[in-house]
């Protein structure tokens, strides 16, 4: 691991200019797929990562956690291995960029300071993976520099309106909302429908989201029974909502996960009397439905990012992961891959005409992103943001994992 801090150390001083171009290694040169020659005419990609370099070296460059590797480290130098392969493959469709790497952690160069530096301000394309205070300030120089910022991460707008440089990349809330009352009006328009739920703010607004999308659906609304139940809730209330002569379709109203993981094993127990499918919240990514108290319960769940395990390229990823580190890439490394093939891939071919461009779906990779535009009025129709409003539904079920349309 300290082989690869390093690496991403070195690049992050090339970014911030503590170093010149010629001190770069073979590695970082190949990672930035600037080569040798000059770099002012090339498209300039800047990637805003939490590495937490300042923290993982003292003043001295030695590593300060000696064998042990911090997990809150993990994701941002994930994205960064996904990066890299991308930048690699790049290089070798000879694609030319200038590509900068900077690390929102730091405290020697802080993120006001970055982008109001001399050299951000060439910077046709902005990647970030982000939190919340991050994303206002790289929206708003997107934005003053009028390009395309891809917010790869934070499914929120952060309050952010009239900003059409950006782009949210993990889909809102309410999109999964909206993705998840479709897909059930298309498959399961007649089945009865309960929506369990918990008291809480946050349930609020789902069910606010349900029963907005009601209101202006184009089709036959949904008839959504809502029911709350009490934190220590048993298999007794759910079955009061259950009908054992049909499937009954549960939806999962709330975000927190004690509570999800409850109400699938309790549907599980009562399986052999009432039929259900449950469909979950996004954050359901990575629960393990493979545990006993699940069997036998249908289990899905909406995603805008899905890896396809047989895919040819995600093959090749594992087994360059499994060479080099000894380990399997996780989500953030393809979802690092992704985002810079095809947004650098656009970059490097429309230029300076990018922000036009952002939504078409050229140099596909994994994932079929659905780029639109979100208007937040509908009476002033003002574009507020654009916003990926691909979901796919991903179904587990005894171990086996599908998508199912």
């Amino acid at each position: 691991m300290n082989r690869i801090f390093r690496y991403s150390f070195l690049l992050v001083l090339v970014a911030h200019g503590f170093v010149g171009r010629a001190q770069l290694d073979s590695a970082a040169r190949r990672l930035d797929s600037v080569g040798h020659a000059d770099t002012t005419s090339r498209p300039q990609l800047a990637i805003f990562l939490p590495l937490f370099l300042d923290s993982a070296y003292d003043v001295s460059g030695s590593y300060r956690f000696d064998k042990t590797f911090p997990k809150y480290i993990n994701p941002g130098l994930e994205f960064y291995e996904g990066a890299k392969l991308a930048l690699d493959s790049l290089a070798k469709e000879n694609v030319k960029l200038d590509v900068r790497i900077y690390d929102t952690r730091s405290t020697s160069q802080p993120l006001p300071q970055v982008l109001a530096s001399p050299d951000f301000q060439r910077t046709g394309l902005i990647l970030g993976q982000v939190v919340s205070g991050e994303l206002q300030q790289l929206a708003a120089a997107a934005q003053r520099l009028h390009v395309p910022f891809i917010n790869v991460n934070f499914p929120n707008d952060g309050g952010i309106t009239n900003n059409p440089s950006l782009v949210i990349l993990n889909s809102t809330l309410r999109t999964h909302c909206e993705g998840i009352y479709r897909f059930i009006q298309r498959n399961y328009p007649t089945k009865p429908l309960v929506c369990f739920r918990r008291k809480g703010a946050q349930e609020d607004r789902l069910k606010g989201y349900f029963m907005d999308i009601g209101h202006t659906t184009a089709g036959v609304p949904l008839n959504i029974q809502y029911v709350t139940l009490d934190d220590n809730f048993d298999g007794g209330a759910v079955m009061a909502s259950l009908d054992s002569t049909t499937q009954t379709i549960c939806i999962a109203g709330s975000l927190d996960e004690a509570f999800g993981n409850r109400l699938a094993s309790m549907l599980a127990f009562l399986g052999k009397t009432y039929r259900t499918m449950l469909i979950g919240m996004p954050t359901w990514d990575n629960m393990d439905f493979t545990k006993p108290e699940f069997a036998g319960e249908e289990i899905l769940y909406s995603t805008p990012f899905y890896i396809n395990m047989t895919d040819s390229l995600v093959s090749s990823i594992q087994q360059s992961f499994k060479a080099k580190f000894y380990s399997r890439p996780s989500d953030m490394v393809f979802r690092g891959y992704e985002c810079v093939f095809r947004f650098a891939s656009l970059l490097n071919l429309r230029g300076s005409q990018l922000q036009g461009s952002i939504g078409e779906k050229k140099f596909k990779v994994f994932d079929d992103f659905n780029i639109e535009p979100v208007f937040l009025n509908r009476q002033t129709m003002t574009l507020d943001y654009f916003e990926n409003k691909k979901l796919y539904f991903v179904r587990k079920m005894d171990g086996s994992i599908t998508t199912v349309n």
